[in-house]
């Protein structure tokens, strides 16, 4: 057998590296910038008593232990966290398989073969004709040098869809949180609200009862006790209703949390009390790192920067080693032999000399897949800074309107207990007393409205702001020569 030196395979692959010279890669003209700062600010106008971010366990600062096991059982019994865990594991074998590729390779492969010879082939006869056995076995090894650096681009746009996913993960979580503590204060204002109207029903009755006294002794019309029982048939609809959407509130929440039919069983009545209004007085750089959902889309950013590079590093020549020791004989007996031996050493060369035109299409298309996650990525902060805008004027005219109804309930509150002094000095009748009361209820029932649209708000705000996260420190894999999102 004769020999083969690797300077024929050098001087090769040396004549091919000068011939990939002519393989020029397409200029990148269409790259857009990433999120501009400036735009990243709130209007002057829109502020809270307190400048903080939300802490990373929000929903304890309501102080309502119900809620705190609420949230928990959530977290820890939801679907919808664990496909966001098996995505993040399914995400994370990607970057290993991709790491895998690099280096060295080793194997062993073995075979045993029985052929027949043609008869009218190379082999004339006897051999021709004739059947024989062949035995092997073969260390084989190779070595990627990723001279350019395409490996490490593919590890890298794995690692980024990795964190994406982790960034996903996050995100379900913090909306899983708001949307417990969300539906749990609907269903506590919705209990709330249909007391007070069981309430303003005992009162309506009360004022039919008065009303049919009045009648008896002639002092009122038919019309005016059939006014009072039209508000009463009124009020009770209201209460079937609020009853009804309680119970439908009541199976969201389950559902939240993932629990059986009795999940909720010993969930008791209680009424919540707003929390500290908080926004930060300056959004910035720093609502990209609080927010989970773009941070996702800024890892795919990055995930996709590193699929871009390894398209133009696919222009570039590849050069690999090869190398194999083995044996091979027609017995068992002679198979450990050293003239069986088959030792081999070379390098592999592929240069895509006439696929630029697929490889072209391909770097287009990954390309614009890119520009198309980084316009998505601006787009994603701008509705998030819009997302906070929107909520903290919200929550701050909220306030307002709170602040001028509770004087409202103060004088309905001193109107009733009034009533009730003039009645025990015999200066008014009951009727005056219970319709005192009823005011006082309806407006009882605008404070729970206004209270459960500031429960509302405030989580709004406080997902809008990210709900506690932080931007850990991750995994990342440098690329040569590739840009970064901002």
């Amino acid at each position: 057998m004769r020999q083969l030196t690797l300077l024929p395979i050098a001087t090769a692959a040396a004549t091919m590296a000068l011939l990939a010279g002519c393989l020029s890669v397409p200029p990148d003209t269409t790259r857009g910038a990433g999120p501009d700062a400036a735009r990243m600010r709130l209007a002057g106008d829109i502020t809270l008593p307190e400048d903080a971010w939300p802490a990373e366990q929000w929903w304890q600062a309501y102080g309502d232990p119900q809620l705190n096991e609420l949230v928990a059982r959530a977290l820890r019994d939801n679907p919808t966290l664990a496909t966001a865990q098996a995505r993040l594991a399914g995400a994370r074998a990607v970057v290993g398989t991709e790491q895998a590729n690099e280096g060295a390779q080793v194997g062993l492969a073995t075979g045993a073969n029985r052929q027949r010879y043609s008869s009218n082939g190379f082999f004339p006869p006897p051999l021709g004709g004739a059947w024989y056995n062949d035995f092997s076995v073969q260390a084989r090894a190779s070595y990627d040098f990723d001279w350019w650096g395409k490996h490490r681009a593919l590890v890298a746009a794995a690692l980024g869809e990795a964190n994406a996913r982790l960034a996903e993960g996050a995100q379900a979580a913090q909306t899983l949180a708001a949307s417990v503590t969300q539906s749990y204060f609907r269903l506590q204002m919705l209990w709330a609200r249909q007391d007070n109207v069981n309430a303003l029903i005992a009162v309506q009755r009360g004022l039919i009862a008065d009303r049919q006294a009045r009648m008896a002794h002639g002092l009122l019309s038919q019309d005016a006790l059939q006014a009072a029982q039209l508000d009463l048939a009124n009020l009770q609809e209201q209460a079937v209703r609020y009853d009804t959407d309680a119970a439908r509130e009541r199976e969201a929440l389950r559902a939240l949390l993932g629990g059986d039919a009795d999940a909720l069983a010993a969930l008791a009545h209680f009424q919540p009390a707003p929390a500290a209004n908080a926004l930060p007085h300056a959004l910035g750089l720093e609502l990209l790192a609080r927010r989970p959902d773009l941070q996702a889309a800024r890892w795919r950013v990055e995930a996709q920067l590193g699929r871009v590079t390894a398209g133009e590093l696919a222009f570039r020549p590849d050069i690999n080693l090869v190398g194999a020791i083995g044996l091979d004989a027609v017995s068992v007996g002679k198979l450990l032999r050293y003239p069986s031996r088959t030792p081999l050493v070379g390098a592999t060369l592929d240069l895509p000399l006439f696929d630029s035109g697929r490889l072209k299409a391909q770097l287009g298309v990954a390309r614009a897949e890119r520009d198309t996650l980084v316009a998505e990525y601006n787009e994603a902060v701008l509705n998030a800074v819009r997302d906070v805008a929107m909520e903290g004027a919200t929550l701050q005219g909220l306030e307002r309107e709170s602040a001028s109804h509770a004087a409202a309930l103060e004088a309905s509150a001193r109107l009733a207990a009034n009533a009730e002094a003039r009645q025990q000095r015999g200066l008014a009748d009951r009727a005056a007393v219970l319709q005192a009361r009823q005011t006082l209820l309806r407006q009882r029932d605008t404070d729970l409205q206004l209270l459960d649209a500031r429960l509302q708000t405030q989580v709004a705000l406080v997902k809008a702001l990210g709900g506690g996260y932080r931007a850990p420190a991750i995994q990342t894999a440098s690329v040569q020569n590739t840009p970064k999102a901002q």
